[in-house]
C-alpha cells in the first residue's frame, strides 16, 4: 500500500481508545489486537486523527519536540504503517485541492 503524507488517517470503527495516565491503549475489538502508545506515541495519535493529513500532523510534532525531520519522517511512516497494519486506523486520501477556484 503505497501511503502518501497528503493522506488523511481516521479511526477503524471497531477501534477503542483509553487514556491510561499520560499513555494510551489502543484496542481493535473484531481482532483483539491491542497498542500501548507512550506519552510521544500518544501526541502523534492525536494529532494524526485530528489533522486533515499526516503532513499536518507531521509539521504539528515538528514544531512541539525536539527532532529532526528525516527522524520524524520515519518514526511517523513507521508508526502509521503500524496503525494500519493491526487495523486501528484507515487511510483515505486528504483534502488536496483546497486552492481556491479562479474565476475569470
Amino acid at each position: 500500500m503505497g501511503m502518501s503524507f497528503a493522506d488523511r488517517v481516521t479511526v477503524s470503527p471497531d477501534v477503542m481508545f483509553r487514556m491510561v495516565g499520560d499513555e494510551a491503549v489502543l484496542l481493535n475489538l473484531k481482532t483483539e489486537l491491542y497498542l500501548g502508545l507512550d506519552p510521544v506515541g500518544t501526541r502523534m495519535w492525536e494529532l494524526l486523527i485530528n489533522a486533515a493529513s499526516i503532513d499536518d500532523a507531521f509539521k504539528a510534532v515538528l514544531s512541539e519536540y525536539e527532532v529532526q525531520s528525516e527522524r520524524l519522517r520515519a518514526d511517523m511512516e513507521e508508526f502509521v504503517s503500524k496503525l494500519i497494519e493491526q487495523g486501528l486506523v484507515e487511510v483515505s486520501p486528504g483534502d488536496a485541492d483546497r486552492s481556491p477556484a479562479v474565476s475569470g
